[in-house]
């Protein structure tokens, strides 16, 4: 394996061989998607991972994005806890970045470097069911609109495609059985979709390089996590803030069926085969020793 500029080259990679027939489902967004080169390189990863055999299920974001284009429309973007408030206006917007901009964009350029790639939002083929989502503060219950939470996965047209050797590139919009259409996280999007198809990664990509003692510490990231450590880092503080839902979501992912998850920093150029050879990040499985974190799927 050669490196150049800091980067993998695409030569045969042999470890690589070794992950066919293994699912990874991929949670893309964030600052890779603005990045050029690491979204081009994200890219790239993506097609010599399918060459070697390894199955692949992207599901992406694209909150940028949509607020851009609600500015451009005089909408103005706001959140409650996280989430973003979505009325019907801004729900029209949330559809037309997300299962239209972004997802075909992906698609296509997957599909230009020989992949068979096809775009799916959460309402084709009853792929996401959702139901609507309230948040609390300080006791009070908030309705901010159209956002959903994940009920059923319908994992037989993920699996279908798979084994017919496409890359499901899926947006995060779902639906309930009234028509309703919702805005949902990607982060849990993904968590289910991974547990439904039982993937043997959900591989996220943050803007961090993982989980820190201490954020302002950059020696202190976390390499490896059980759920109970996770239990226990939330109860002493350790884990706070925006960091305890994406460790929740991850926590959900595991008990429901994925076997493994590791947060990466999206940010750096080849970071998915980076990733396998250097186990980078944060790896979270259910239970288990520091010496299982050295072992790639």
């Amino acid at each position: 394996m050669k490196k150049e500029d800091g980067a993998v080259s695409l030569e045969p990679l042999p470890v690589l061989s070794s992950l066919r027939g293994k699912t990874f489902v991929i949670k893309y967004g964030g600052s890779i998607m603005k990045n050029e080169e690491a979204k081009n390189a994200f890219l790239n990863d993506v097609a010599m991972m399918r060459e070697y055999g390894v199955n692949i299920v992207i599901v992406h974001g694209g909150g940028p994005l949509i607020s851009k284009w609600l500015n451009k429309t005089g909408i103005e973007s706001k959140f409650i806890n996280g989430l973003r408030v979505t009325d019907e206006n801004v729900m029209e917007i949330v559809q037309m970045v997300l299962c239209g901009m972004v997802n075909k964009d992906i698609a296509l350029n997957l599909s230009l470097r020989g992949l068979d790639a096809i775009g799916l939002s959460g309402i084709d083929s009853n792929l996401i069911e959702a139901r609507k989502k309230y948040v609390y503060n300080n006791g009070e219950k908030i309705d901010i609109g159209f956002v959903g939470e994940v009920t059923n996965v319908n994992e037989t047209i993920l699996v279908n495609l798979i084994k017919a050797g496409e890359v499901p590139v899926v947006s995060p919009v779902g639906y309930d059985r009234e028509g309703n259409k919702y805005n949902i996280n990607a982060d849990y999007a993904a968590s289910f979709i991974s547990s439904a198809i039982n993937a043997d990664k959900l591989i996220i990509l943050t803007d961090v390089e993982g989980v820190y003692k201490d954020i302002n510490d950059k020696n202190s990231l976390i390499s490896y996590l059980t759920l109970d450590m996770i239990d226990n880092y939330i109860k002493e503080g350790i884990i706070s803030g925006g960091m305890i839902p994406k460790m929740e979501c991850c926590r959900e992912a595991i008990k429901n069926g994925t076997n493994k998850v590791h947060l990466i920093d999206g940010r750096k150029e080849h970071c998915l085969i980076n990733d396998i050879f250097n186990n980078n990040g944060t790896i979270i499985e259910e239970k288990g020793g520091e010496e299982q974190c050295q072992k790639a799927i």
